[in-house]
């Protein structure tokens, strides 16, 4: 989920982050020829879907799926926030009539539609009637309103998507301080529900089609199932998580109100609903991460919410990298901060403190590692750039490679790393142009890597769409048009009264998101819809290598070390062998002074090419790894000169050692050296 971008729409989270503040009747259509993509008994009356041609099944001539991929959408969002945030239903076994209406306090006018008049500008007024008419809605900017209505999504799978992720996703604060629910707030409560419903939609569509596993909407659970499902022609959905409370995770005032024992259960609870991937935090930090922040009025607004929910505002310091956390800036939001207690105001920022203090917490650092042991996907889009960084640290010093950036969340410079880690990235569907320059930068890298490119709608997210660029922009979208694979026809989408043009009409729901990669193609052409192709490739790429993932040995485990000096204290040891014991609460450090070194003898000769260091505050600036096979001949096989403490990996290329020597050459700090723990893997 991602709050509302532009000015217009800054009271979206002014209201809620502050104030945080005919039952699937059967009819005889089956289709004539009898076309596997065509069902067997569709409820009537229904949407149009407005393709004809078969769905393109199998893989290319080297066996890669093809096909789009929507790594970040929110199928079932109209349950989350207590349930009449997002009105309307993606199904209904009552039929559309009952799925695609409003919710009850917009009727007659929408004049206590207070969420829409939000979003909405104006005087908040529509016309509550979905079907038939959709007079009003759903719209690219009406983000109140059901956008994932299942034949819409038929569409898109007819049009070409091959992967979609469906997060679940809720945020308790907006549930609490919103007027209208009609249920409890709890996040894991919502994340269970709507787990559930996405498996009902599934029988939901496999009921038209004949019976079970015979629908093209197949939630899938691990990569394999996934292949199998796209060389059959159909959508594989994947289920992840978005909500700012995992595992009821909350920090108040400082203190986290989870522990291990919640992580590990929670971890385990979501993995059996078919959970594959998720975010650790989103909007506020909490007792896993520190966040992202938003920007303007709308930062200052979500900064109130962080302190409504946590007890504490955001703090921010310099940046030490080139990356950096979006800035809070200093923008009034005064419908917001009259809701702070009577003498607590919202803090200035420093203009050159851009980055977050809180990163990834000892208990996200469990979080993670508990990920990576059971095969997930961590999304790090919302995380600080603290946060992100030590999670990189930790996939690299494992070579994990299951890291997510779905819809454009997180500082562009992390994106090299994310590639090299084998991990994958979406962009936010935005509109065609936007979308053609954003991909255009990345290209190079993605030539480089050999990757294909995702996006990421975020429909039912309340972010905000691609505005038409109007009948008269150069090269619209011409209806009808051919799908990226050429097998099938599209013509402009109808659902009841109503028929859709992304030329005048703009995004306004899943079902045109094939005329928005069109509309892509034409504007920056067909090179960028080709890796886009490519998308569901290698985002089953990321995920397959994830699932195969096991630790490599650790060679150095408790292996003979030996140093040039080690600091003494009365009250515990610092030796060598402290730093090669598997325990990150102890260390090794060193006397004072810039010349120092720790060796490591592996007792035979192995073949290696990774060192992983994690460094206590007392880090190497400037360092070296040597490796020698009798102790006495070393050469060098890494180096750096611009350490920064934290967990290092040193990548080489692989060489016969039995001994590895890490020489300090300059101190990051007025202390020695000190290192919780080295470890050496073969790669």
């Amino acid at each position: 989920m991602t709050t509302v971008r532009s000015g217009r729409h800054a009271g979206i989270v002014t209201l809620l982050l502050l104030v945080l503040a005919a039952a699937l009747t059967p009819t005889s259509s089956s289709a004539a020829d009898g076309a596997w993509w065509d069902p067997v008994a569709r409820p009537a009356p229904d949407s149009e879907i407005g393709v004809t041609g078969e769905p393109f099944k199998g893989t290319d001539s080297a066996g890669r799926v093809r096909g789009f991929v929507d790594a970040h959408n929110h199928i079932m969002s109209n349950e989350a926030f207590g349930g009449r945030l997002i009105c309307g239903k993606a199904f209904s076994d009552k039929g559309i009539a009952d799925a695609l209406k409003d919710c009850p306090e917009h009727y007659p006018d929408g004049s206590l539609a207070v969420f829409d008049f939000i979003t909405g500008g104006g005087d908040g007024r529509h016309d509550p009637d979905g079907w038939p008419t959709f007079a009003d809605w759903p719209a690219h900017d009406s983000l109140t309103h059901q956008q994932n209505y299942y034949a819409w999504i038929e569409r898109a799978w007819r049009g070409g998507q091959r992967v979609l992720v469906n997060d679940l996703v809720t945020n308790g604060v907006i549930c609490s301080v919103y007027f209208f629910k009609d249920r409890g707030c709890d996040e894991m409560t919502s994340i269970r529900l709507q787990a559930g419903l996405t498996y009902r939609m599934q029988d939901h569509v496999d009921a038209m089609y004949g019976g079970p596993g015979r629908g093209w909407f197949r939630i899938v659970t691990d990569s394999a199932q996934a292949r199998e499902v796209i060389e059959q022609g159909k959508l594989a959905v994947v289920l992840g998580v978005e909500t700012s409370e995992p595992f009821g995770c909350k920090m108040i005032l400082d203190i986290a109100q989870c522990d291990r024992e919640d992580i590990d259960e929670g971890l385990d609870e979501l993995y059996d609903l078919g959970v594959r991937s998720m975010f650790l935090c989103h909007k506020f930090d909490n007792a896993l991460c520190g966040v992202r922040f938003d920007s303007g009025a709308l930062g200052t607004a979500v900064n109130v919410g962080q302190f409504l929910s946590t007890g504490t505002f955001w703090r921010t310091e310099p940046c030490t990298g080139p990356q950096h956390d979006n800035p809070i800036g200093l923008a009034a939001a005064p419908a917001a901060e009259k809701h702070l207690p009577a003498g607590v105001e919202v803090p200035s920022y420093d203009a050159d403190a851009r980055c977050n203090v809180r990163g990834l917490t000892g208990l996200g650092e469990y979080a993670v590692r508990g990920m990576m042991k059971r095969g997930m996907m961590l999304e790090i889009d919302h995380m600080s750039v603290k946060a992100a960084g030590r999670v990189l640290d930790l996939f690299e010093s494992a070579a994990y490679p299951g890291v997510l950036s779905s819809h454009s969340w997180t500082d562009l410079n992390w994106t090299e790393r994310v590639y090299r880690l084998g991990g994958f990235t979406a962009q936010y569907m935005n509109g065609s142009e936007q979308f053609v320059a954003e991909a255009g930068r990345t290209e190079q890298l993605r030539d480089t890597y050999g990757v294909g490119y995702g996006f990421g709608t975020d429909m039912n997210g309340v972010g905000g769409w691609p505005a038409p660029r109007g009948a008269d922009a150069p090269d619209p979208v011409t209806y009808p048009y051919r799908s990226v694979d050429g097998g099938s026809v599209l013509d402009r989408q109808t659902t009841g009264q109503r028929t859709w043009d992304l030329n005048t009409d703009g995004a306004a729901h899943y079902g045109l998101v094939p005329d928005w990669i069109e509309d892509i193609r034409r504007v920056g052409g067909q090179h960028v819809v080709d890796d886009l192709f490519r998308g569901a490739e290698s985002y089953l790429t990321t995920w397959g290598a994830t699932e195969r993932h096991r630790p490599a040995a650790d060679l150095a485990r408790d292996a003979r070390a030996t140093a040039s000096s080690a600091e003494w204290s009365p009250f515990t040891s610092y030796a060598p062998a402290r730093a090669v014991d598997g325990d990150r609460g102890t260390r090794w450090a060193s006397d004072r002074t810039d010349d120092q070194w720790l060796s490591l003898d592996l007792g035979a000769t192995h073949r290696i090419g990774r060192v992983t260091l994690d460094w206590e505050r007392a880090y190497a600036g400037s360092y070296r790894v040597d490796v020698s096979t009798d102790g006495t001949n070393w050469r060098t096989v890494w180096s750096t000169t611009a350490g920064d403490g934290g967990l290092d990996t040193a990548v080489f290329t692989p060489a016969e050692a039995r001994q590895v020597r890490v020489v300090g050459l300059k101190r990051g700090t007025r202390y020695g050296y000190s290192l919780h723990e080295v470890g050496v893997h073969a790669r």
